[in-house]
């Protein structure tokens, strides 16, 4: 019998983590069976996408229904608080808390450190058990319970997390929740149980991607302890589980996490597409999502509808019949009757732009229009700045001070209290725009620009006029990092 009270809701999002990196699309390779089981038991959208190739601007959207730029949360970077969501903007955890829902997130919020206004707490989530900022050591982190810090009892991150998950479904099974559950894996650094990585290198991988398939086949049993807690408290029928990722898979690796003769660069399958965390190209924005709601959702269901993490927070509004709270304008569209089986009535028309620092719509952008998607493709040396493009030493000098902090600031949040200066830098004149026919050629392979340039005219300036406006609004914010 369905219950009368609204649905739970449980959204899981993983951390860099692409379609290649379920056993469902990649048979034989990663053990993910109960990813795999989520899949068949729900429905799994094909051409989904991220709001952003990058962690805390995808998750500032996931978080509001908005685009990145508009809620000010334009890159990576907590110590120069450009992750953080303004204070003006309304969280999906706001929305539940409103509705009467208790509400909590366990695990990476990265969006607001260094001021507790912008800390989980202070934006809808009555628990938090987790980190502020952008990843954590598996083994010597140190959490955060509502404002008090934890140092690790040695247990491994993404168990610990699960723990923490099950304790509060369990806690608050005779309630209405809504629980976000943010691991950190695969994000890295690369630790896993010794006994998995050997597993995967006896299949022949490398030590990077034996670790990185190790650390997801451990969140994958987490998620299948949780999904069997709902099921042994008969809470199954009625709660909607959602599991997605931040962005695409890393292929990049930081010096730091390497051993003598590793390459930086490590690819691994993700079913052919373009592109990585980091890059507008669909390998960095076109992650999974998948939705089980077994009261309301038929299962064993893929969908092939452009959608995106803006409609997310509109959708279970719907779905969960919250009472919104005032405030500014959603870009997403409520996806319930596509959830339903009923054709979705919105224009599919997507934007995207990323880069370092000050938002620029000359590198790194793109505009889907149908099966037709424009790139303006990142400007050569700007995913981690060449030398030449600081504007002077200074800021080269505070690019290394960052690093050097951020790194001590995982170990231990206490050790950082203050926002870093941000480095100044001059971007090159952008490259040429580049169009892709995803229906015909969906590994971004095949530039049609030159065959089509009234087209690419037409969704440059659609492009452009996209930007100007969000990029307005985000100059608003009070304190809005101009350079």
């Amino acid at each position: 019998m369905v219950s009368s009270r609204k649905p739970n809701v449980i959204l899981i999002v993983a951390d860099d983590m692409g379609y290649g990196d379920f056993g469902a699309f990649n048979p034989g390779v990663v053990d993910t069976p109960n990813l795999d089981a989520l899949i068949d038991q729900g429905v799994c959208f094909r051409q989904h996408y991220s709001a952003s190739p990058i962690c805390s601007p995808a998750r500032a959207s996931l978080m509001t229904g908005r685009v990145p730029q508009r809620t000010g949360a334009i890159t990576q970077h907590e110590l120069h608080g450009l992750d953080r969501i303004a204070l003006r903007e309304v969280t999906i955890a706001d929305m539940f808390q409103n509705t009467g829902y208790k509400t909590g997130l366990v695990g990476k919020w990265h969006n607001g450190a260094l001021d507790r206004r912008f800390e989980p707490n202070a934006r809808g989530f009555g628990e938090f058990v987790g980190f502020c900022g952008g990843w954590a050591d598996y083994y010597d982190y140190t959490l955060q319970r509502d404002g008090v810090f934890e140092k690790s009892d040695g247990s491994y991150l993404t168990d610990r997390l699960t723990d923490e998950a099950i304790s509060f479904v369990e806690r608050h099974q005779r309630e209405s929740f809504f629980l976000q559950l943010a691991y950190n894996a695969p994000h890295a650094p690369l630790q896993a149980p010794d006994k998995l990585v050997a597993k995967y290198k006896a299949k022949g991988f490398d030590r990077i991607t034996a670790t990185t398939y190790a650390m997801i086949e451990v969140m994958d049993t987490g998620v299948g302890r949780i999904l069997q807690h709902l099921q042994d408290l008969s809470l199954e029928e009625d709660t909607i589980v959602m599991f997605t990722s931040d962005n695409g898979p890393a292929f990049f690796n930081p010096s730091r996490q390497l051993l003598p003769g590793e390459p930086n660069f490590t690819e691994r399958f993700n079913c052919g597409m373009r592109g990585s965390k980091g890059w507008v190209y669909e390998g960095g924005i076109r992650v999974p999502m998948i939705v089980r709601f077994p009261a309301s959702v038929p299962a064993d269901q893929f969908n092939d509808e452009l959608t995106h993490f803006t409609d997310w927070l509109p959708t279970l509004i719907g779905l969960c019949g919250l009472e919104r709270v005032e405030g500014p304008a959603f870009d997403g569209h409520d996806l319930s009757l596509l959830l339903l089986s009923d054709d979705l009535q919105i224009e599919p028309r997507r934007f995207w732009q990323w880069n370092f620092y000050v938002p620029d719509i000359g590198t790194n952008a793109a505009m889907r229009d149908g099966d037709w998607k424009l790139v303006r493709p990142m400007i050569s040396g700007t995913r981690y700045f060449s030398k030449e493009l600081y504007v002077s030493e200074e800021d080269e000098l505070r690019t290394k001070a960052f690093t050097d902090a951020d790194t001590q600031h995982k170990r231990d949040p206490r050790s950082v209290t203050e926002l870093l200066p941000i480095p100044r830098v001059k971007l090159p004149v952008p490259e040429p725009p580049e169009l892709y026919n995803l229906a015909e050629d969906p590994g971004e392979q095949r530039d049609l620009a030159s065959e089509h340039p009234d087209r690419v005219s037409r969704m440059l300036g659609e492009l452009e006029t996209w930007f100007e406006d969000v990029e307005a609004e985000r100059r608003t914010i009070p304190g809005a990092y101009l350079g």
